[in-house]
């Protein structure tokens, strides 16, 4: 019996280059890898050998006869992929690791962040040169977005973090935690005492709406919301407020979908997960009963990955249903049997007024109607967000008009005002200047070139100034995209190791290591890490969780320092 490959593929492709009969697609040197939802297993050419779901990081692999309940569907899923994509690829090219000439010596490398762009660059590192690496995160944790940003009902994603368990337990790491590059030390400091330095700081800012009202209380991004409830310590536990009964998410990509899923589903489901204390308990007392998922586009334009929207639909005792519209409508009757569109058939169509047995157009009175639901409402753009008693009460929409091909193209003066309690904007991220090195405000990244730092004005590499991630390509692709991001980093910063052009530096670790307890002396490194794990492991442990995290810096430091 073939194997499937299921929802949670993080799209690494590890599971490729193990398969001996090449027959998962699209692999990193195909055009489709940089866009597809997941990768597929062509049912015929597998020959039911497992070593992908050996391979797996996140056991998104398993053979089609074990798939149960809402994974039955996935079985269907790769195999119609090969219907528009026949499998007749040809053999690619053997790879072997990289390795450096002995002469070269020992590189230094530091590597700032400590997310998945962090962890594939570091492994790639360690695995094909001699190199010493020095890892800084500005939080006295390393995980980046696989610790704060993936959701907590995504255990088997976060195992990624498993594969880059060697990387911390290798003799020439060395980890500077709670130490921030550009306050505490600088780009010139860090390239002072190491050959090379490698950002891998993500894109930290959120995208704003731009309209009035939105930066009054109950008003948030969406890095605020998921950083609340994955215990991110730079969000204070009371940063959400769930008193309402309606919530409305402006965007509809994969982040809105978890904000939904998270306020919606049984607090008894997520307590079995890694979700912080305070916000499962907001969520035992919340009153929410409708989340609105809002965009400004059509049906055929939403952003979510097929595996995510197809769980949402089999979310128990949540009700998913489609706010109706004449344009939509259309869209879905209408639409291609592999598309976006196509994901909505069959879901109830309503206006918003309909939860009231009003039956009519919906607006500022209605309120949600009994049990639990998330409405999809489209071709509605923010215009205002309105308040009362000094805190969001609603947010105004006003209907997009779309072109005949379904391409939004402004709007029709149709307003409308949702009342809501709570508004997260979950419509992208962007990246922030790092102090000592040129930004593309275009782009919102660290300008490059490939993985290189260029100098915009002149295109000139910045000798020894390397981006990997979000950073680098800004913030596309899920956390297995980072693997091929890495290794192109890696490969540009190799060709100039054996080029020659990296800079000596004057100074070595010994020296780097005075410098940080100087400027911060409470900067955590790895026998701190591992008492922090310990600490969270056994809170967990006791309640039958994977880990209960620790929610402050303060939690944080505190528990390294009882190592």
């Amino acid at each position: 019996m073939a194997y499937a490959i299921t929802r949670t593929c993080c799209n690494d492709a590890s599971c490729v280059s193990v398969c001996p009969v090449n027959c998962i697609h699209p692999t990193p040197e195909e055009p489709e890898f940089g866009t597809t939802d997941m990768l597929y297993i062509d049912p015929q050419a597998c020959i039911d050998c497992g070593a992908c779901a050996d391979a797996c990081p996140v056991d998104a692999v398993y053979p089609v006869d074990r798939l149960r309940g809402p994974d039955v569907v996935f079985g269907d899923l790769n195999r119609d992929w090969y219907r528009d994509h026949p499998n007749d690829h040809a053999w690619g090219a053997p790879g072997f690791p990289r390795s450096l000439p002995g002469e070269l010596g020992t590189l230094r490398i530091a590597v700032v962040g400590t997310g998945p762009s962090a962890g594939y660059t570091a492994q790639e590192l360690l695995r094909c040169t001699s190199a010493e690496l020095t890892m800084i995160d500005r939080l006295p944790v390393t995980g980046g977005l696989l610790r704060h940003g993936v959701a907590p009902d995504h255990q088997s994603t976060k195992r990624i973090a498993e594969s880059f368990a060697s990387v911390f337990h290798d003799p020439r790491l060395r980890v500077h935690l709670n130490l921030e590059v550009g306050t505490d030390v600088t780009h010139e400091e860090l390239a002072a005492h190491h050959h090379a330095v490698v950002y891998a700081v993500g894109a930290a800012a959120d995208r704003r709406l731009g309209v009035p009202g939105e930066d009054l209380p109950g008003s948030l991004p969406a890095t605020s919301f998921v950083g609340w409830y994955n215990a991110d310590p730079t969000v204070p536990a009371d940063a959400v407020e769930l008193s309402a009964e309606r919530v409305v998410v402006v965007g509809n990509g994969n982040v809105a979908v978890d904000i939904a899923r998270i306020l919606l589903t049984d607090p008894d489901r997520l307590a079995v997960t890694d979700i912080a204390d305070h916000a499962l308990a907001a969520l035992r007392r919340s009153r929410v009963r409708e989340v609105v998922l809002l965009a400004r586009r059509g049906p055929e334009q939403a952003a979510w990955t097929a595996p995510e929207f197809l769980a949402l639909r089999r979310l128990p005792g949540v009700e998913l249903v489609v706010e109706d519209h004449p344009q939509v409508r259309v869209a879905i009757e209408a639409a291609a049997p592999d598309s976006r569109a196509a994901l909505l058939a069959g879901l109830p169509l309503v206006r918003t007024g309909d939860a009231d047995g009003e039956g009519g157009e919906g607006g500022e009175g209605a309120r949600p109607g009994p049990g639990r639901r998330i409405v999809l409402r489209f071709l509605s753009t923010p215009v205002e967000l309105t308040g009362a008693d000094g805190r969001v009460a609603g947010l105004t929409v006003e209907r997009t008009r779309l072109t005949g091909d379904g391409v939004p193209d402004g709007t029709t003066g149709e307003r409308e005002t949702l009342r809501a309690g709570l508004v997260v904007r979950s419509i992208g991220h962007r990246g922030v200047p790092l102090p000592g090195l040129p930004f593309d405000e275009r782009t919102g990244t660290v300008a490059r070139r490939g993985g290189r730092v260029v100098d915009p004005a002149t295109g000139q590499a910045l000798p020894g100034a390397y981006v990997v991630g979000w950073a680098k390509r800004g913030p596309s692709g899920g956390i297995g995209a980072n693997r091929a991001c890495a290794r192109e980093t890696v490969d540009a910063l190799l060709d100039d190791a054996v080029a020659r052009v990296l800079p000596e530096p004057p100074a070595g670790r010994a020296e780097f290591e005075r410098l940080v307890r100087r400027r911060r002396p409470d900067a955590v490194g790895l026998k701190e890490l591992r008492a922090v794990d310990r600490a969270e492991r056994e809170r967990g442990a006791a309640q039958g969780r994977p880990r209960v995290k620790l929610a402050t810096v303060a939690e944080l430091l505190a528990a390294g320092r009882r190592r």
